[in-house]
């Protein structure tokens, strides 16, 4: 009897989530093909001298109960810093799971294969000081800003409240709505435009909707006036932005992503690297086949469904003469920026806490208009298993670029001179302080609802016509997904599969409104 197959386009969240569940699901296998030699995608850890990075940083964090489980299945929750046999509740949709501590509890000192649980900082470093993030209206915000620019956020706010804005069509519009004019302005709109390189007012309000709906000056109240704080891995009440808490692995996401892709090959699948996409054998209602490329030859390899995480733009293009002309030029014409993490080893930072201790930043968003820095990370605060020698730290710089201009063309000294010097601009190091650097370049990083965008609903109807073919992923759906948007996709698409449903709209539906991420 032929035992069904599923062709897999990239080894990401999406593509590994999708594998793994056909596997323990179905009796469908899956096939693999990742491009690079690495697990996880953007979500993989690259290792430089013992020192790893996390492209983009990822928080293991998700309102939906599976993904939560999924995870902890994958790499176990480490035992809580309490007394001897004393639980650890993770709560998340009002749900809670108990986690026994020692002895059926992780020791993240002893073992490697777990996952630990992590405080969550994030702040915004604009005029040579540190806010809070997301802003709050503490007295330590209001005196660094100063009574002019308070008064003046707070008349805009409430200008805004009373005359909204009837049409909400761009970014600009979408963040002043929330946030009054002048907020949008001070932290908002110069952090925006360097990570998309292009202005507010041409950047769609589905940008805003996606990556900081739930978010306005009324939450971040009503954040500041609780009285008692979550304490909650799951935090369901709590807006993303606002998480305090969140799960890591111990080696950093492609840690987990590893793991995923050793428990495919274990359970039978297959996962084959360093291999491209070139062509599709497909009729008008189906995919029938995929013509890959490794290097040395191409080989047709037949399926009987089809999953895709590589971008929508080089689907299409595979697709050839099959695709209608118009859909084809819409394709041609989606966008995306590109991103560089420099990495850099220093002896210690310059930045300090009031009390001379040392920061505790996961990230720091750079809002200042005289670097091209976008956000730092400082991967010991995400783990300090992240840093081969707890004595130095380990920073992240993080370049929004477009492949091919003066940033992404720089050679790596180069990169690492430009970084090392803008951090000690900023007063963020010494430079005598810097011991070693890196770069990683990203293509493709981040889907831009820009360009052809608006007319993207034509390509997404035009491929659901393909019965056997699913779109999952950020890059395979053209989304702006966190990790844990793009595993439900894959997970969803499987589901269709083993309920013989045709329609998609439930999985283009994943992050597009709150109630299918948090109905109960």
């Amino acid at each position: 009897m032929h035992k069904k197959t599923a062709i897999i386009i990239g080894a990401g969240p999406a593509g590994l989530t999708a594998a793994l569940e056909l596997l323990e699901k179905t009796d469908i296998k899956p096939i693999v093909f990742e491009k690079s030699e690495y697990m996880g995608g953007i979500s993989r850890t690259v290792n430089y001298k013992g020192n790893r990075i996390d492209i983009g940083g990822h928080r293991f964090f998700s309102k939906s109960d599976k993904v939560m489980d999924w995870w902890a299945r994958i790499l176990p929750i480490e035992k809580h810093a309490t007394d001897p046999g004393e639980a650890l509740t993770i709560s998340y949709q009002n749900k809670h799971r108990t986690v026994e501590n020692y002895p059926n509890g992780i020791d993240a000192v002893k073992e490697d294969k777990v996952m630990l649980v992590r405080n969550r900082l994030s702040r915004v470093y604009y005029g040579r000081k540190f806010f809070k993030y997301p802003i709050s209206l503490s007295w330590d915000t209001l005196q660094k800003l100063g009574i002019v620019n308070v008064l003046q956020i707070m008349s805009s706010y409430l200008y805004i409240r009373a005359f909204p804005r009837k049409k909400i069509e761009t970014l600009e519009d979408y963040i002043i709505n929330g946030f009054g004019s002048k907020l949008y302005k001070t932290f908002f709109k110069d952090y925006t435009e360097k990570v998309w390189g292009i202005p507010c007012d041409k950047l769609s309000a589905e940008w805003g909707a996606q990556r900081i709906k739930g978010i306005s000056i009324r939450s971040i109240l009503a954040h500041a006036l609780k009285n008692k704080k979550d304490k909650s891995i799951g935090q369901k009440n709590t807006q993303t932005s606002l998480i305090e808490k969140f799960l890591y692995p111990k080696f950093g996401p492609g840690q987990l992503w590893e793991e995923v892709a050793l428990k495919v090959k274990e359970a039978g699948g297959e996962i084959i690297t360093h291999t491209k996409v070139v062509d599709f054998k497909l009729d008008d209602k189906q995919f029938l086949g995929v013509l890959i490329d490794d290097g040395e030859q191409q080989r047709l390899v037949k399926g009987d469904y089809f999953f895709s995480s590589m971008p929508v733009k080089d689907l299409i293009q595979c697709m050839t003469d099959h695709v209608p002309t118009k859909i084809s030029a819409i394709a041609r014409e989606l966008k995306y920026r590109d991103f560089i993490t420099v990495g850099i080893l220093v002896h210690k930072l310059k930045i300090r806490n009031p009390d001379g201790s040392n920061v505790l930043d996961n990230w720091i968003y750079i809002q200042e208009k005289d670097v091209k820095i976008g956000r730092l990370q400082i991967f010991n605060n995400w783990s300090p298993y992240m840093v081969k020698d707890n004595d130095t730290v380990w920073l992240g710089l993080e370049y929004f670029c477009n492949e091919g201009d003066e940033l992404w063309s720089m050679a790596k000294d180069a990169l690492i001179e430009f970084g090392k010097n803008e951090l000690s601009k900023l007063g963020i190091i010494d430079e005598e302080s810097f011991i070693d650097g890196t770069v990683i370049k990203v293509p493709k990083a981040y889907p831009a609802y820009v360009g052809s965008y608006e007319f993207f609903n034509q390509i997404k109807d035009y491929v659901s016509t393909y019965e056997n073919l699913f779109l999952i992923g950020r890059n395979g759906m053209h989304r702006y997904n966190n990790q844990d948007h793009s595993m439900l996709t894959a997970m969803a698409s499987v589901q269709c599969i083993i309920d013989g449903s045709k329609s998609r709209e439930h999985i283009w539906g994943i992050n597009d409104e709150d109630e299918y991420l948090e109905e109960k």
